[in-house]
Order: structure tokens, then sequence, then C-alpha cells
């Protein structure tokens, strides 16, 4: 049975180009996860955009001198030609400065407000004394006073996981400029999270199955839950929806509070551009649909805390009770799938610290494939890891193009040599069954890894179908049955089958080279669809023009099965799937991000 399967991935800031530790949390996973569930038949609705609001915003377009609109326009189209060219098949990739996404955002606050879950409260709010401009508790750092940990935010110690107002910092600092920041009163509307502690500790008690480190985070949240903040004295964002509020010039959403709900936001706008306005519904109102959020491990306390509460607020399903807001009650995450982190001689890529590998130019020099596959085989699903060139050199070089180019192209080479075509079998035997068993039941075992997001595990069961089929044509030795065709023609026909079934296996992983791979065996039209970038009309402001990713996945032709190959079905002669990198690569790096000594 098709079930609606809805992808929600995290949203780049649009303050500059995306370099390969963000994609490897937020991107590859999402793409071979929602690509898989597209062939296993479900209906997926793969969502995201960048991230528009808040003060990285406004700081970059300072450095550039330019508005905060030109600084995301600027960076919204670079990242979406990297997502594009990185082959991430988004239904919907927007921006939060649609019109679509103000009028949602509001919508949900007022749902919040009508249920009693936001209230007003007068704090004390950092302020820059160099600019007059608020300082959002992320930009404030200082020691924590509940662990003594130096450089916690003003929002939360990493070290210790709580939560904090940056104003309780010890020798409190600007991310900034490292001035230390003014503390004045203003009012702000706090989401009540103490009024979620039940609700939201019976729900998380029911996600025993999620990732350990989701779980392991998870289990503290419930414990010291307090009101956050979800406005800010700035004049960049959504503005708020209510008298005395609207016209203030310095009253704006928090970013993090209009960004969770741009995942609703973005499948509203696709459905508007859908030709039916209401076609979310399928996804978000349906008991039946799924939804799996994607991002790294530093965003997991607003997927499996914050966004939750949103939805049982809006949903009135929070402790205070309530009544459904204009969208009815909302679907809540089925899973957080949130990966560690990639990382570059043991820390954290930095663009500011010159650790960093942009996707652009990653792309431009390797191409998609490779990164997609180093990502799934190498990157950080469970634990950080550590990126380096002798090791994409080594993964590309044995195994993506000895061991499955290899494959590929001398089992269509020597077919195409010997028979211009795919040949016939007659009468298999005994090896051939079983190498094309092996590869049957590599569907149901990656399947189950795949759609559990175990995404090493699904690669190496492929590639388990790669290595056997490798070892089956080393025995079988088909160069040497000139004078016995009959048997020669039967052992092509297996090595390609296989090769045809290790291609299907490996299609959410390797989508570019899987459609290589299909042309090469004969085949024709779309195999693995990809997306396009778009300009479109803003559909709430006038003259408005916004780039946005997406696709048409639904006439691909790639399905979670085996599938016969066709018996004289012309073959031409294969050109190479990956080539083999020079491995001082491995010792250098690239000249735009070379290997430096300590």
């Amino acid at each position: 049975m098709s079930t609606p399967v809805l992808t929600a991935v995290a949203w780049p800031y649009a303050n500059g180009p995306r370099h390969i530790g963000h994609v490897s949390g937020f991107g590859v996973p999402s793409d071979v996860f929602s690509r898989y569930q597209r062939m296993a038949g479900n209906r997926v609705l793969m969502v995201s955009g960048t991230d528009e609001h808040g003060t990285p915003i406004t700081v970059q377009a300072d450095k550039e001198n330019a508005t905060p609109q030109e600084t995301a326009d600027k960076y919204t189209r670079q990242i979406g030609t990297d997502l594009q060219g990185l082959g991430l098949s988004y239904d919907l990739f927007t921006r939060t400065t649609t019109g679509n996404h103000a009028e949602v955002t509001q919508q949900i606050f007022l749902a919040l407000h009508r249920n009693g879950y936001v209230v007003p409260k007068t704090t004390r709010g950092a302020i820059s004394p160099s600019t007059g401009r608020t300082l959002p508790d992320r930009y404030v750092e200082g020691t924590c006073p509940i662990c003594g940990y130096d450089g916690a935010r003003g929002d939360q110690c990493d070290n210790c996981g709580n939560q904090l107002d940056a104003a309780e910092l010890i020798n409190p600092r600007s991310r900034i400029n490292g001035e230390t920041p003014k503390f004045v009163e203003t009012e702000h509307y706090f989401l009540d999270l103490p009024a979620f502690t039940k609700t939201l500790g019976d729900w998380l008690s029911t996600k025993t199955d999620w990732r350990p480190n989701v779980l392991n985070f998870t289990k503290n949240l419930i414990d010291d839950m307090r009101p956050r903040p979800i406005t800010r004295d700035l004049d960049w964002g959504v503005k708020i929806p209510l008298d005395g509020w609207r016209d203030q010039p310095l009253k704006r959403f928090y970013v993090w509070f209009d960004a969770v709900i741009g995942y609703f936001s973005a499948s509203v706008e696709w459905a508007r551009r859908s030709g039916n306005p209401d076609a979310w519904q399928e996804w978000w109102n349906n008991a039946d649909a799924r939804s799996y959020y994607f991002m790294g491990k530093d965003n997991i306390t607003f997927h499996a805390q914050i966004w939750p509460a949103l939805l049982f607020g809006h949903n009135g399903e929070g402790d205070k009770g309530g009544e459904p807001g204009k969208y009815g009650r909302l679907h809540l995450p089925d899973e957080i799938v949130s990966s560690e982190f990639l990382t570059m001689s043991g820390s954290k890529f930095s663009t500011s610290r010159g650790r960093v590998i942009y996707v652009e130019d990653f792309l431009r020099d390797f191409g998609p494939d490779t990164l997609r596959y180093f990502i799934t085989v190498a990157g950080p699903e469970t634990q950080d890891t550590d990126f380096t060139w002798d090791e994409f050199v080594r993964r590309t070089n044995f195994e993506l193009a000895n061991e499955w180019g290899n494959l590929v192209n001398r089992s269509i080479s020597m077919a195409h040599k010997n028979v211009g075509a795919i040949p016939r079998p007659e009468a298999p035997t005994a090896a051939d069954e079983e190498l094309k068993a092996l590869s049957r039941k590599a569907f149901d075992t990656a399947g189950a890894h795949l759609a559990r997001s175990r995404f090493k595990l699904a690669a190496s069961e492929a590639m388990k179908v790669v290595t056997a089929a490798n070892k089956y044509i080393s025995d079988q030795e088909p160069w040497k049955l000139k004078d016995d065709p009959t048997r020669r023609d039967t052992v092509l026909h297996t090595a390609l089958q296989v090769v045809s079934d290790a291609n299907t296996l490996l299609t959410p992983f390797l989508p570019h080279s899987a459609q290589k791979v299909h042309e090469a065996l004969g085949g024709t039209g779309v195999w693995a669809a990809q997306p396009e970038l778009r300009e479109v009309e803003d559909l709430d402001i006038a003259g408005r023009v916004n780039p946005i990713l997406t696709g048409d996945y639904a006439a691909e032709q790639a399905k979670w099965e085996s599938t016969p190959i066709e018996v004289g079905r012309p073959l031409a002669k294969p050109t190479p799937l990956f080539t083999k990198l020079d491995p001082a690569l491995g010792e250098t790096g690239p000249e735009w991000a070379p290997i430096t000594k300590d």
C-alpha cells in the first residue's frame, strides 16, 4: 500500500555558500531516503528552503554593504545551484521570505495565542553598545552558570544541554565583535514550554526506536523546560499579527520560531503551486502519513521539543487543551533523523577558521556521486567522522571505480563485443541462479535498512552484490568460452542482470551514474529524475521573483525491485563510469582545499 511520506529537511541559512559538512547532515541522507521511498511506491513530499531571517543574515549583509534581502537573494540562488548539482530531489525548496511563509507563520502563532500557549513577558534583552542593535541569544556567549563551560550560548549550553538566558551568562560577550553587551528591559512573547511538560513527555516516551543520539539527547529535554522567547527586537523577519505589535518597527518573530514552521509552510506553498491548494492535507491531516525530519545534531532540540510543542499548541493538545487552529490537527514528527558532525582534523567545518570545502568546488572537480557515496558510507550517520582526502581517494578508486565501475564496464563490454546486445540465457547453472537470488534478496535487506535511515548498512548490502558479481565473472571466465557461445551468453546475461539489479540498489545513493548505467544497458528515458532550478513569481508579493528547486519525479522509471533485462536490446561500447583519482590527491588535497600540516 502506498503511504504519504513527508521528508522534512533542515533549512540552511542564506548567509553564505554551503560546505560539505552542511550537506552531510541535512542534504544527502534526506535525498537517499526520499529516492528510496519513491522507488518503493510511496507518495513523497520532500520540502525545505533557505532560512533567511534573523541576525546571521543581517550580520552578513553588513559585511557586504548590502540589504538583508539582497544578501538572502544572492545566497539563496547559490545554495539552490549547489543543491541542484548534488541532485537533491526536492518537491519544493523555497525560502522563508515568501508571502506564503509569513501568512502561515502568523496563523500558527494566532492559534497558539488563542489556546494560551504564548504569553507576553518583560525580559532583559542584549543590545550591542556600538550599533544599538539587538543581539539574539545565539549571538551572546559566555560561561555557563550551571556547569562552568566557557563557550555557552545565550539560549543553551552545548556542554550540559541546559536551556539558558543570555542575561544569566557569566562574562557575556558578543560573538560578532567581542564587546560586552548591554542588557535592557523589553517585552516579548514567550512559548510556554512548561505547559507541554506532560504532553511532550508522554509523546517522547513512545519514540523508543529513534536513533540513539536523538533519544539520549531528548531524555533531558523535559526535566527543565522554561518559557522560551519567540519574538525579538529586530527589523528583519515576520511581523507579529497583533494590535500594538504589528506596526512596531523593531518587533519580529525570532528566526527559530518561523524557521521550523517552514516545513509546513513549504508544504502549503507546494500545494498552491500544484493547482490543488488543499493537497498538503494528505501529509499533514492524515493519520496514515509518516513524517521524517533530517538535520545535524545541533538541531535536535528544535525538532524533538520545540516543533512538536508548536504543533501540539496549534492542535489544542497541550496540557492546557484548546481548539485546533486554521489548519486542523497537524501531524507530528514520526522520526527525527539526526546525523553527527562531519569534521576536518577533528574540528567542525568552519568558514571563518579556514576549515572548509565548499560544495560548489567539490562538484566542479569531482562530480556529485563521489561525494554522495562518501557521505553515505564514510559519513557521520551515528558519530562524528573526519573527512580526509586520503579516504575520499581510496573510496572513489577502490569501491566506485575498481569495484562498481569495473563490473559495469567489463560486463557490458563483453556482451557488446560478442553479441552486440543483451544475450539470451540457456540452461542456467546453480552458480547463475545463486548470484541472481543473492541480488534479489538484497532488495528486501537493503530496503529495510533504508526505511529505517540506516544508509551505511543499505549501501553495504548493495556493494556485497557488486563484489559477488565480480567474483562470479572471474570464476566463470566468459572470455574463455568462445567455443561454447551458449554458456558464454548465459554467463553474460546473468552478469548483466545483476548489474541491472545492483544499479537499482545503488540508485538512491548514485542517481547520476545510475542514469548512465541505465543507458549503457540500452535503456531510454529518465531512470533517476533530477531537480530543476526555476524562477517563479511569489504567490503573494507582487513583483517578487523567487528561485525554487522542484522536479517531476513521478515520471522516473526506477522501481525498488529486480526487473528482468530485455533480451536482444542493443548495447553500445561503454565509457568509464568513474574516473580514478591521482593517489597524490590524498596527500596534498586540491589547490582550493590543500592539506595543511600542523
